[in-house]
């Protein structure tokens, strides 16, 4: 669920930056930063978001910039108007007086108070949320690759952890015969020193008792149960929708099944192979936790 990435784009005077990143969560969450003077924006990111991204934390940044805050300079013609007609009073008021002025020039006219003026103008945001919106599919087309990527080789371990699981499960299924065996054995021991040290004791019940015991270690079950989240495991991975949350709580039965191999087994090499599939079940669980 890991992933990372960045976008620029540009409309009109404003410049923005994207910055999209997710780090591993049991469900998703998402946080959004983004320039709250831009109407609506906020709701439409968080739908894209949940629309392609259905677990992590996922954080999404918007820095954007006014290229340009000078303005749009431009004439007042009102401003303008008064400037003309004092101009024309001054020259008359000097042509009365037997004094001859130059021609003032565009230049001068324009330097003269209130006849250029720089207008700031309003923003209309709708315009520029419209570019960020259609932008974001670009954005998180490119987030989902990195992911993508990722869940490949993350892909390889869990495949590989899986094949470790159904290995291990073949050598518990091997070993059983052997236990058989051992327990046989120690049942017959154990009915001697019975019969040996209990004066009228029914061999019979006692022998009753003792098969309860092997029923109750009997792990066959367990192994059966095994073999069947070994391959719903497989299908999960090579499914198209998102298994995270199966593959999450299918470790919760991968590890049950494991602890009650352990408790059951009373028996060395099973108990070995247990503690061997809690080990690689404990690390695939870990990795899961990376599984959208």
């Amino acid at each position: 669920m890991t992933g990372f990435a960045a976008l620029k784009g540009h409309h009109g005077p404003h410049g923005w930056t994207w910055d999209i990143r997710a780090v591993n969560a049991r469900g998703l969450d998402v946080r959004l930063r983004v320039p709250d003077w831009i109407e609506g924006l906020e709701g439409d990111v968080r739908k894209a978001v949940t629309g392609a991204v259905t677990r992590g934390n996922v954080s999404v940044a918007l820095r954007v910039l006014r290229e340009s805050d000078e303005g749009i300079v431009a004439l007042n013609p009102a401003a303008l108007a008064r400037s003309l007609a004092l101009l024309a009073e001054v020259s008359h008021a000097a042509e009365a007086k037997g004094l001859a002025l130059a021609p003032p020039s565009a230049a001068d006219i324009t330097t003269m108070r209130g006849v250029l003026e720089t207008r700031v103008s309003e923003d209309d945001t709708a315009p520029l949320r419209a570019a960020l919106v259609a932008q974001l599919p670009e954005l998180l087309a490119s987030f989902n690759d990195m992911r993508a990527r990722e869940g490949a080789a993350l892909e390889a371990i869990l495949t590989d952890q899986i094949d470790q699981i159904e290995a291990l499960t073949a050598q518990a299924t091997a070993a059983i015969d052997g236990r058989a065996e051992a327990q046989a054995e120690g049942l017959r021991t154990a009915l001697m020193r019975v019969m040996d040290n209990t004066d009228g004791a029914d061999a019979d019940r006692v022998a009753q008792e003792l098969a309860l015991i092997a029923v109750k270690t009997d792990i066959r079950e367990e192994l059966d149960r095994l073999r069947a989240h070994v391959a719903a495991a497989r299908g999960l991975l090579t499914g198209s929708e998102a298994r995270g949350r199966k593959l999450d709580f299918l470790m919760q039965e991968f590890n049950r099944e494991a602890n009650t191999l352990c408790s059951k087994a009373q028996f060395a090499e099973l108990t070995g192979i247990g503690l061997d599939l809690k080990a690689v079940i404990d690390q695939m669980r870990e990795q899961v936790q990376n599984v959208e």
